[in-house]
């Protein structure tokens, strides 16, 4: 017979049971077929046959995704959720469990309560008894924790004694003997067993222990560095990238957990994610040195030098590794190298389009969405689709490219993890973690997935590189000493000092400069004291103080914060053969507004801006008290109103002027509302309420302060950036 079918979906409500939501939708599939033979010899099939010789037959099935639910419905749903034709439900809750529960506790719910049939009561399963049931039960069990070893099983990584390990193992021998589950997990045990401690691979650590007996930190020999050819060192920073981010486990990039990595008590917390930043750390404190590091370098050493980095940045472009590309781009950014407008008047012209075309990719236009779109399109494909705007650069990138393709090696890619963990930080301030009823918002973690799937396909696709270490140039990357900030800009200085200012034709322009360390930390962003903040120079073409003031990271608080990202990238010097400037975001808005820190400049935050991060669960509930288990569709964001909510960020005027705190308001909002959770959000007494007032900073020399019973959200200036300083009334 000939069929032909069309699907259709229809929204079919919810079903509340006791502890449970559950979202329906009702799938019907209309089949047509041929009545006979006759009709079929007609030449027609399905929607093409007159309807006297067609047969029209419905189906309809229901499709139940629960939405929200206790730890205990959650996790029963585990074995029920194939039934319930929600196929994706046990990989999204393996994948963001983490944020709600413990493995222990997951563990003991699925063998201990559902999973043992001799306590199991007759109300928890039906008809348990029967021996059908009863195998029924066990190969959903053993179906749940197949895909539970395959997908999570450093979930069971517990040194010195992994508990959880060894009650699912003794399980297995109870109830499923001989199995290859059995075997599969007994073999997981040795191999933890004869690992050490997880320790991430220190390719990027500069620390002692990583280097050869006898072996120093140096500055960079620029003879040694130029040694390296580009593509080599291109490659061999991509095979860093490649083993540390296919180590990266998932649900430590999860906003609840990677948002708690500052506390005491989790400093070991989330170390995949950790090793990454420090990867990043580490290459783009290797620009700065090689560039800055060696005083007697003349400026068309230097010059040589940056334009090297910028064919080892186009190089990575080429590997797809976005992650070495980014942080390249974000050094030569940095305060202290973008300033030596004569050493950038000597690169080539050629070489600065082509800086400026990589700088193009990681504009913060439109939430990113140049990197966002050029990621998932090269997320999966064989090579990197090069495009560009200058001719000769083309060409060399068309036959570089060409060369790869003739290797037969397919490439995979390497993303930056940052925009992921942003991502992540703004589903976790924007939604809530538990819903009306006190049950666990599920829709929340459905979101996160779509996010992790990313993660895992990119890693999936990690597999596809096949690249060779060179010791030679690893042992070389560990040895480099790093400069601090303060370094930098005072090597920054000497240097362009050395040279002739009146060659300095470039106009002075005011550097609004971005912290790259926000895109990695999330919850706080921290900015130097007016103290601590260098003067510019006027060799550096600053206005005032705003270009070189940021320039002090976080790193310099606390040196033992290796994880910190301590470039801050800033307007490139403006190319001496063009008007325009070097790697500036066209359209970007970026050199628009004001920090509310008056010391330091900062740019525009973008939809999802890094340093949104939240702490778990610190979201608000709305005035109404009840908060829907649907999620909105249109997440409320920094710097701008949407669905009648948004994003603003909160100092503390004095002591903690420098820390800001993401709170997530509502058109319903008022002045007590906002400062109580402004007072919480920095750990200090939500009764004070009255002691305070709230201001938003307008500009650089004016606030809005607002009124006792002022609604926050329309009484704010939405023109400006949604800076807020919570301050002590006199």
């Amino acid at each position: 017979l000939s069929f032909s079918w069309q699907t259709t979906f229809q929204d079919g409500g919810e079903e509340v049971e006791d502890g449970a939501v559950y979202n329906v939708t009702l799938k019907k599939v209309q089949i047509q077929q041929a009545a006979n033979k006759g009709a079929r010899w007609l030449g027609g099939e399905g929607d093409q046959l007159p309807p006297e010789h067609t047969v029209r037959q419905y189906e309809t099935s229901k499709i139940r995704a629960i939405k929200a639910g206790t730890l205990e419905k959650l996790v029963e749903n585990l074995l029920t959720a194939f039934g319930d034709a929600d196929f994706s439900y046990i990989s999204i809750f393996l994948a963001t469990y983490r944020a709600f529960a413990s493995p222990k506790a997951v563990l003991e719910l699925l063998l201990d309560r559902f999973g043992n049939l001799e306590t199991s009561s007759p109300g928890e399963m039906a008809n348990l008894n029967s021996l059908e049931s009863e195998m029924v039960l066990r190969a959903e069990i053993a179906s749940v924790l197949r895909a539970w070893l395959d997908q999570c099983s450093e979930d069971f990584r517990e040194p010195p004694n992994h508990t959880c390990l060894l009650k699912l193992l003794d399980y297995l021998k109870n109830n499923m003997p001989n199995s290859d589950m059995e075997s599969k997990v007994q073999n997981l045990l040795k191999q933890f067993q004869n690992q050490e401690v997880e320790t991430v691979d220190g390719f990027c650590s500069t620390s002692s222990s990583d280097l050869v007996d006898g072996e120093e930190l140096e500055i960079s020999n620029p003879e040694e560095f130029s040694s390296f050819q580009d593509h080599v060192v291109a490659e061999q920073l991509t095979y860093m990238d490649v083993m540390l981010f296919k180590k990266v486990v998932p649900y430590h990039c999860l906003g609840s957990i990677w948002s708690q990595r500052d506390k005491k008590e989790n400093k070991n917390l989330a170390p995949t994610v950790r090793a990454t930043i420090t990867q990043f750390n580490a290459v783009t404190k290797c620009v700065i040195s090689t560039v800055l590091g060696t005083r007697e370098l003349k400026i068309q050493q230097r010059a040589k030098i940056i334009e090297k980095w910028i064919h080892i940045a186009h190089e990575c472009r080429i590997l797809k590794n976005f992650s070495s590309l980014r942080a390249i781009i974000s050094a030569l950014q940095s305060n202290s190298i973008y300033r030596l407008k004569t050493t950038w008047m000597c690169v080539s012209k050629d070489i600065l389009l082509m800086y400026e075309e990589l700088s193009e990719i990681f504009s913060d236009h439109d939430n990113y969405l140049t990197s966002r779109e050029l990621l998932m399109k090269e997320a999966t494909s064989k090579f990197a689709n090069l495009d560009s705007s200058e001719k000769e650069n083309q060409k060399k990138s068309q036959k570089r490219l060409q060369l790869q393709k003739n290797k037969g090696v397919m490439q995979g890619t390497v993303p930056y993890l940052g925009t992921f963990l942003t991502d992540l930080i703004m589903l976790d301030t924007a939604l809530q973690d538990y819903v009306e009823g006190g049950l666990i918002n599920f829709e929340k973690r459905r979101r996160e997935f779509e996010v992790i799937a990313q993660i895992k396909l990119l890693q999936s696709s990690c597999n596809s590189y096949c690249l060779i270490p060179d010791q030679k140039f690893i042992q070389w990357f560990r040895r480099q000493r790093h400069l601090t900030e303060e370094e930098s800009y005072r090597l920054s200085r000497e240097a362009e000092a050395a040279a002739d200012t009146n060659i300095l034709s470039p106009k002075s322009q005011k550097s609004m400069v971005k912290r790259i360390s926000t895109l990695f930390l999330g919850t706080d962003v921290i900015t130097p004291p007016k103290e601590q903040t260098p003067k510019s120079s006027p060799a550096g073409g600053s206005s005032g103080e705003s270009t070189d003031s940021a320039s002090v990271s976080s790193c310099e608080f606390n040196h033992s914060e290796t994880e910190d990202v301590c470039v801050t990238p800033g307007s490139s010097p403006e190319d001496p053969l063009k008007k325009g400037s070097v790697g500036s975001d066209k359209g970007s808005g970026s050199n628009k507004g004001l920090d509310s820190n008056k010391g330091s400049g900062s740019s525009k935050c973008s939809i999802f801006d890094p340093g949104l991060g939240s702490d778990s669960g610190s979201v608000p509930t709305r005035d109404s008290g009840l908060v829907p288990c649907s999620v909105p569709r249109v997440l409320p964001v920094y710097n701008r109103q949407s669905g009648g909510s948004c994003i603003i960020r909160v100092s503390m005027d004095g002591l903690h002027a420098s820390v800001y705190k993401s709170i997530l308001i509502t058109n319903q909002d008022r002045i007590p509302d906002v400062t109580q959770r402004a007072l919480l959000k920095h750990n200090l007494e939500p009764d004070a309420v009255e002691d305070y007032e709230l201001v938003q900073v307008i500009s650089e020399d004016k606030e809005l302060v607002f009124p006792r019973d002022a609604n926050v959200f329309y009484g704010m200036n939405s023109h400006v950036n949604f800076d807020f300083i919570l301050r002590k009334k006199a």
